[in-house]
């Protein structure tokens, strides 16, 4: 699947990063407020402190966490873009495996190995599913003529006279 609206390589790391940092924020603050809340002690005061106080303490880290995902993920499909001399889709499942492997090196190459794995899976179903909706909807646009013939372009030739009516070639 091909973006042309994807920034150049080198901005593109830091927009992914901000990107992947917004993601983590949002996404984290809400499951951070939902959690805050039902852990929070009885009475609907105390359960929105928890919320509050919860989305301020852990939703940060959650979006950095993000970040650094989006930003090695970018860093080393930029990577790849400069050293293979294209960008396919090919660029981001490695993407996701190396990305994966390089987060889970301090647990060791049995994680790394699976943090691959599951990275490079994650990426390649992502890819396969937008090469699938691209396919489809090049499909349902392909076959359509959304304008018709236009009548004033038509020959005289081309259009029937309908019964009971007297042809109007005379008048042109």
């Amino acid at each position: 699947m091909e973006e042309y609206a994807r920034e150049p390589c080198p901005w593109r790391i830091v927009d992914d990063c901000g990107g992947a940092f917004t993601m983590g924020m949002i996404g984290g603050g809400v499951f951070q407020a939902v959690k805050g809340f039902r852990n929070a002690p009885m009475g609907i005061r105390h359960r929105f402190k928890g919320s509050v106080s919860a989305i301020r303490i852990r939703a940060p880290q959650i979006g950095g966490s993000f970040a650094v995902w989006g930003g090695l993920f970018s860093t080393i499909d930029c990577g790849l873009v400069k050293m293979r001399g294209k960008e396919d889709p090919w660029n981001s499942i490695t993407s996701g495996a190396l990305t994966g492997a390089v987060l889970a090196s301090r647990s060791g190459p049995l994680a790394m190995v699976g943090s691959a794995m599951m990275g490079g899976i994650l990426l390649a179903l992502i890819e396969g599913v937008g090469i699938l909706l691209t396919r489809y909807t090049a499909q349902q646009f392909q076959n359509s003529n959304p304008f018709g013939e236009d009548p004033s372009q038509l020959s005289l030739k081309d259009s029937p006279t309908p019964p009971g009516y007297p042809g109007y070639g005379q008048y042109q």
